[in-house]
């Protein structure tokens, strides 16, 4: 993507992670226009080179006077962090994207998938150069990659009710866990203790219920969020809020998340309609030949910016055509974290 405007300011907070690099990925292949590049994390990663477009940047150290002249700062290092540095970022003048959960759900910052709800950052009043107002929360990873999938059917037919099953990948928590996985994997292949320093459960030839805080109602909060964000996302707080239920699973897959999708929707639909609205949608592809049992995979959409659709098939439950059901894979580190920041980024710019 070639973008023609002023360059702007730009700071990565938590530059040394597995999104931070994702961020540096994707703003380079997207050609975003960037001035000044300032790279900031833990006092632990400060001094660290990384180099961007030939040049070779040096890791600074997260403080309070780290965002002066920052026009845009995107952020990935954990609520705590966000909390406590995204609005200092905003009153040095910074527009904040906003990778973890500390914002997403909070009354006026906008939670964004550009391709499903842009207009929020505008109806927000955000945008660079105006001091004071300014973070936007990027979704959860596993909702970002659903709705990606759901949206352009939710516009045909209006989605009533949303169950989703996913199959999450190491990548969604964090290097470390993929650094597990593999470790694991070659100790139970050599018929040794496992490591489990990450999760307290075998995640090698194993899966598990995600490892996110257990409320008392029996869900976990990744399943909460894909409800709750949903919700807001649609604009759907005076609605039914048991419309949407999720259940949530580990799996031993290194990057990429999968999630089984049924919908019911208010008016009738075809399979052959939602694959048009589908084939239409931007940032979707179609894998769906039934000939060949061939479907989305976690492999095919690793390193990848689309999100995947298949195995799009009416509901036999329903005696109707009201009902759909659908196999979605998407990449965490890319669509469903840095990729979609970056493109948040880019309506700022428009």
């Amino acid at each position: 993507m070639t973008m023609s405007c002023e360059a702007l300011n730009v700071a990565i907070v938590g530059a040394t992670g597995a999104v931070g690099e994702e961020f540096l990925n994707v703003l380079d292949e997207r050609n975003f226009p960037i001035g000044k590049l300032t790279l900031l994390a833990s006092a632990r990663s400060a001094g660290k080179t990384i180099t961007f477009k030939g040049t070779t940047h040096t890791v600074e150290e997260l403080t309070e006077t780290s965002f002066k002249n920052i026009d845009i700062a995107l952020f990935s290092a954990g609520g705590g962090i966000s909390k406590k540095f995204a609005p200092i970022a905003v009153e040095s003048g910074a527009v904040v994207i906003d990778n973890s959960s500390a914002f997403r759900m909070a009354d006026g910052i906008p939670l964004v998938v550009p391709e499903v709800n842009p207009e929020a950052v505008k109806e927000a009043g955000i945008e660079v150069g105006n001091p004071g107002v300014g973070i936007i929360a990027n979704p959860n990873c596993s909702t970002i990659i659903m709705l990606m999938a759901v949206n352009p059917l939710h516009k045909v037919a209006g989605v009533k009710r949303m169950v989703v099953s996913t199959y999450q990948a190491a990548s969604g928590a964090g290097a470390a866990a993929m650094r597990e996985l593999e470790l694991q994997t070659r100790e139970v292949l050599e018929e040794k203790p496992v490591t489990t320093e990450i999760f307290p459960f075998q995640y090698a030839f194993n899966l598990f219920s995600h490892n996110s805080d257990m409320k008392p109602n029996g869900y976990n909060q990744e399943e909460l969020k894909m409800v709750h964000e949903t919700h807001k996302i649609w604009n759907q707080f005076n609605g039914d809020q048991s419309a949407i239920t999720a259940t949530c699973i580990r799996v031993p897959v290194m990057r990429a998340h999968a999630e089984s999708i049924n919908l019911e929707f208010e008016n009738p639909i075809t399979e052959e309609q939602a694959i048009a609205a589908l084939d239409k949608a931007p940032g979707v592809s179609i894998i769906n030949d039934r000939d060949s049992n061939t479907f989305p995979t976690p492999l095919d959409a690793t390193g990848k910016d689309d999100v995947y659709v298949g195995r799009i098939r009416r509901d036999i439950s329903r005696d109707d055509n009201r009902g759909l059901d659908l196999f979605v894979c998407g990449d965490q580190v890319r669509k469903g974290a840095a990729l979609n920041a970056v493109q948040i980024a880019e309506l700022l710019v428009r």
